[in-house]
């Protein structure tokens, strides 16, 4: 079983918060293709890097699903999608194998 989470933004290179419209979508083609997701929006994750000699920072929304194996073409696929969508030159998106407790 895979555990696969997308991180998206909630502002743009801006500052301006993208509109509602595109995380609800972003619910929706994750719901239709893998039957549910779990979204964490209530406190956004902040993630912190270094660009050269400054630090820079983002809040985000992270989508998590589970999938039985791990479809690397639909996700390289979608991950240029969403990257053009929020206007991002990145969207990290990472998967990892885990066992569901039964």
């Amino acid at each position: 079983m895979q555990l696969i989470q997308v991180f998206i933004p909630i502002y743009d290179q801006a500052g301006s918060r993208f509109e509602q419209r595109f995380f609800d979508q972003l619910k929706e083609k994750l719901t239709g293709r893998f039957g549910g997701v779990t979204i964490y929006q209530r406190a956004p994750a902040t993630g912190l890097w270094k660009e050269g000699n400054e630090a820079v920072h983002d809040e985000m929304v992270i989508y998590e699903v589970m999938a039985q194996e791990l479809d690397l073409d639909f996700w390289k696929s979608y991950k240029a999608d969403l990257e053009m969508q929020f206007q991002q030159q990145q969207i990290l998106i990472r998967s990892s194998e885990i066992n569901v407790i039964q």
